[in-house]
């Protein structure tokens, strides 16, 4: 059985336009749809637990709305009576994908990741996905508060398309951050480009060069100045591109690919390749032993909080199952 797209639901618009975003990729890839709700409060937070048919209602109500505007789309939903840390990174572990909505700040572009995001962003088994309504891409916060009790509005969102679903961008690029070359960059890129794929989209390959580090350190001004090395090395630079993304090329010949090399700071370098093209931005990152721990590393960290499409958060150490990834980057 295949596994589902879950999406972490808590009646804001913020996780109506997630669902909505998740209902649409769940149907492009020919994947089942899986609501959650963990209706229990994190330690020392207010206001108290609401009670479980408060909770019912809400995943009812979301349901409801998502079965309406996306039909085709295997549908189910469940509420988990735990904490939502702890409940989402469990189903983290039985998803293909987790989905969260996230707030803006004002009129900053990024996710309010707050005590929820980090946590799972940094221990799910899955990809975590981070997605804001069209009203938080503008620069607003939506407004708190629970769905219409006839889901209509959020329906006709989701089919129509109006910012608050979440798709403005779904028709842009998948940018993919490519800071590996070896097999630790297979699931990052096998979900570039089987997301691609499915979307009719091309991918743009990112890498900036600079030290020998490459990504996230500062560049120093000598080597910049020697244009000799400086050419020698983005030389070099190109062809580890190159030669990464041969066999994904082979493997997914519908899909096109832009590789975008560049002299700078990662983040800086992934950000002003993302701004104009992305669909959606994908980011790896390392295993995350510590059980407590929420660091995600700078890079995934700068993007959270400045990107304006979508964040795909990849774990550089699972398996999606999608066959031998690209036959193991073609040994």
């Amino acid at each position: 059985m295949a596994r589902p797209l879950t999406v972490g639901v808590d009646g804001s618009p913020q996780s109506l336009a997630a669902a909505h975003w998740a209902a649409r990729e769940a149907e492009r890839r020919g994947l089942p749809l899986r609501l959650v709700h963990a209706w229990i409060n994190e330690p020392l937070l207010v206001p108290p637990d609401p009670d479980e048919e408060v909770a019912r209602g809400l995943l009812d109500r979301t349901r409801a709305t998502i079965a309406e505007a996306h039909p085709e789309v295997p549908l189910s939903a469940g509420l988990l009576p735990e904490v939502a840390t702890t409940g989402l990174a469990e189903e983290s572990g039985r998803a293909e994908m987790l989905v969260l909505g996230s707030r803006g700040h004002g009129p900053v572009l990024g996710f309010l990741l707050g005590s929820v995001g980090l946590p799972v962003i940094a221990h799910a088994a899955c990809p975590v996905v981070l997605v804001r309504s069209g009203r938080d891409r503008d620069g607003r916060d939506g407004p708190d508060g629970e769905l219409p009790a006839d889901g209509a509005e959020g329906a006709r969102a989701g089919r129509e398309g109006d910012g608050d679903s979440g798709d403005s961008g779904d028709a842009g690029e998948v940018v993919v951050a490519i800071k590996d070359a070896g097999p630790a960059a297979l699931p990052l890129l096998d979900f570039a480009f089987t997301t691609a794929a499915a979307r009719g989209a091309a991918v743009r390959a990112v890498r900036a060069w600079g030290t020998p580090s490459l990504f996230g350190a500062d560049v120093p001004d000598s080597l910049e100045a020697n244009a000799g090395a400086s050419k020698d090395l983005e030389g070099a630079e190109a062809d580890v591109l190159s030669g990464v993304l041969a066999p994904w090329r082979r493997r997914h010949p519908e899909v096109p690919v832009t590789e975008h090399l560049r002299f700078g700071n990662a983040a800086e370098v992934l950000l002003s390749a993302a701004l104009p093209h992305a669909g959606l931005v994908v980011v790896g990152r390392r295993p995350h032993r510590r059980l407590l721990g929420t660091r995600i590393g700078p890079v995934v960290h700068a993007v959270l909080h400045h990107a304006w499409a979508p964040v795909a958060v990849v774990p550089y150490d699972i398996d999606h199952g999608s066959g031998n990834g690209a036959d193991r980057a073609a040994a």
